[in-house]
């Protein structure tokens, strides 16, 4: 009896346990909601804002890259008519027109621009709330490894994001544009289109410039090392290649060492940041067993 009264009272305190884990795990997603709504609300607020300054927004920040005086195109005349690169790099002429075939298609545009500058405008806000959620579970010293997540993952988007509305969406829009198949074939781009081609190539410019920041996450779980870098740095040259080519479809080499350059300045920066995150493992494995 006593054994039955025992395995009994074991149970309990089984189910005990597990009730209060399934509460803690509860309790955690209530915190994250909290978070999340925050960063929502931020992402709204940036999109209202830009909504009611549409005006502004659409003819100098959306069509921009789509006219011949955008600061982009100027530089580049500038460039080829001091170290005389030839006409070819000179842009001079867009050879399109915008038109809308659907119709609600420039009131979609409104809203759907309006919030994707809201998510590219709150995206540091969205940093900040993951990090105050993550941060109570960190020892002291990841805490204090860690403490520059929000402003380097931030600089690093921001970075991407200027990288790929001057350089990376003007190369494309200037290639395409004037790519000819026949004189017969007039080039009128839908809206959607235009703007589908100008935030991806520019917000995912932002997200690849996080790679720095992945890695650091990635080395500190220990799936990533700098000797394995090192060693797939060839392969990392041909995607890197291929992602230049691709993004920026245009024949000259010129444009290709543009766009990828910064790609290899962010695959080393990545490598010098795995090292960092090893080099402190071994310290304070060290420490752990001299102690």
């Amino acid at each position: 009896m006593s054994k039955e009264r025992t395995d009994l009272v074991k149970a309990i305190k089984e189910k005990g346990k597990t009730i209060e884990a399934e509460m803690s795990f509860f309790d955690h997603l209530d915190v994250l909601r909290g978070h999340l709504i925050r960063a929502a609300i931020a992402v709204i607020v940036f999109a209202i804002t830009a909504y009611s300054l549409y005006d502004f927004i659409f003819e100098k920040i959306i069509m921009a890259p789509g006219q011949v005086d955008f600061w982009t195109y100027r530089m580049m005349c500038a460039v080829t008519e001091k170290f005389n690169l030839g006409e070819d790099f000179c842009v001079k002429k867009l050879d399109f027109i915008i038109i809308n075939t659907q119709l609600g298609g420039q009131f979609t545009l409104q809203l759907n621009s309006s919030l994707m500058l809201g998510v590219v405008f709150g995206f540091p806000y969205l940093l900040f709330e993951i990090w105050r959620f993550v941060k109570p579970a960190l020892h002291e010293n990841e805490r204090k490894s860690a403490s520059g997540f929000v402003f380097w993952a931030s600089l690093l988007f921001v970075t991407g994001v200027l990288f790929g509305y001057y350089i990376i969406s003007p190369l494309s829009i200037n290639f395409l544009a004037n790519w000819e198949v026949s004189e017969i074939i007039n080039n009128n781009i839908d809206i959607d289109s235009y703007f589908s081609v100008l935030a991806t190539l520019t917000i995912g410019a932002g997200i690849t410039f996080e790679l720095p920041v992945i890695i650091f996450i990635l080395s500190k779980l220990g799936i990533m090392t700098p000797a394995f870098m090192r060693s797939s740095r060839r392969y990392a040259t041909v995607i890197i290649l291929i992602i230049a080519a691709v993004v920026t479809p245009t024949p000259d080499l010129i444009t290709m060492f543009t766009v990828s350059l910064p790609l290899f300045l962010l695959y080393e920066a990545s490598i010098y940041v795995s090292a960092r995150v090893e080099r402190r493992k071994k310290q304070a494995e060290l420490e752990f067993y001299k102690n």
